[in-house]
C-alpha cells in the first residue's frame, strides 16, 4: 500500500478531510500532504508518521511507514482499556421516508427535520451520519453477515469525491447507496472508476429475484458505509 492510500484509509475512518489533516499534523502549508494524495510521494516519512500519530496516536507505525500489516495498532491484553459506551442521536430514516430522502438528502434543513434515533457509540463520531431502517430481505442469507428487515443501521457518509474519482474501499464495508430508483443496502463488489460505475451485491442467495447489478454513479446521490446496527427484539 502506497502512501496516498495509507492516508486515504485515515481519511475514510477520521471522517475528515486532507486539509484537516494536515491541521491536526501541525503542518504550516496542506501542500505536503496533496503531495502524498496525488502520488508524488510513494512512502510516509518517520516525521510525518510521528505526526500523524500524535493526531491519532491508534495506527500503527509500522503500517504508517511501510503499508503493510493492520493500520489500527493492537494492544495488548494487559493495556485493553474498556470501552465506555455513551448514546448519541442521530438523524432517522425509516422505510417509509426513503421516498422522502431521495429528494430531500442534500438540504440540511430536511435532514435536520427528521426524527432521531439514540445509537451506542465509544468516540465522538467525526464526518456525517444517519440512521436507515432495513428494507426487504435482499441482505439476508441466514448468516451472522445478514441485515434483516426492520434493522437499524448507522451509516457515515463517503464524501462524493472520494468514490468519484478514486476506487471505494469496499473490501471491509456494506453500504447504504442512495441513488435515482431508491435507498438499498448492499455489498459492493466492484467499482470501475474509469467508467463510473459500481458492482452490487445482495446476500440473499435467490439470484433470480436478487441478481447483482453494475450501477452508474451518475445515478449515485449518496454513499454511506455500514458501521453498526441495532436489532429490535423479535420473538
Amino acid at each position: 500500500m502506497e502512501a496516498s492510500e495509507i492516508l486515504r484509509t485515515i481519511i475514510e475512518n477520521e471522517g475528515i478531510t486532507y486539509s484537516a489533516l494536515s491541521k491536526k499534523m501541525g503542518l504550516n502549508r496542506a501542500q505536503p500532504i496533496y503531495d502524498i494524495r496525488d502520488g508524488k510521494v510513494k512512502r510516509i516519512s518517520i516525521n510525518y508518521a510521528d505526526k500523524i500519530l500524535l493526531a491519532f496516536p491508534q495506527y500503527d507505525k509500522a503500517w504508517l511507514l511501510s503499508g503493510e500489516g493492520e493500520p489500527i495498532k493492537q494492544k495488548k491484553e494487559d493495556e485493553a482499556a474498556p470501552k465506555i459506551m455513551e448514546f448519541e442521536n442521530f438523524p432517522f430514516v425509516s422505510q417509509k421516508a426513503y421516498a422522502g430522502y431521495l429528494s430531500g438528502w442534500a438540504d440540511n434543513e430536511y435532514v435536520e427535520s427528521l426524527p432521531t434515533v439514540a445509537f451506542p457509540v465509544d468516540h465522538t463520531p467525526l464526518g456525517k451520519y444517519l440512521v436507515f431502517e432495513v428494507k426487504g430481505d435482499s441482505m439476508n442469507d441466514g448468516t451472522y453477515d445478514s441485515y434483516l428487515d426492520g434493522d437499524l443501521l448507522l451509516c457515515r457518509e463517503v464524501r462524493m469525491d472520494l468514490w468519484k474519482d478514486s476506487k471505494l474501499h469496499f473490501e471491509k464495508w456494506d453500504f447504504v447507496i442512495v441513488h435515482d430508483e431508491g435507498v438499498i443496502v448492499k455489498r459492493i463488489t466492484g467499482h470501475d472508476v474509469k467508467n463510473h460505475t459500481i458492482t452490487i451485491h445482495s446476500l440473499n442467495q435467490d439470484k433470480s429475484k436478487y441478481p447483482d447489478q453494475v450501477i452508474d454513479l451518475c445515478k449515485v446521490r449518496q454513499i454511506l458505509n455500514v458501521v453498526n446496527m441495532m436489532r429490535p427484539r423479535r420473538r
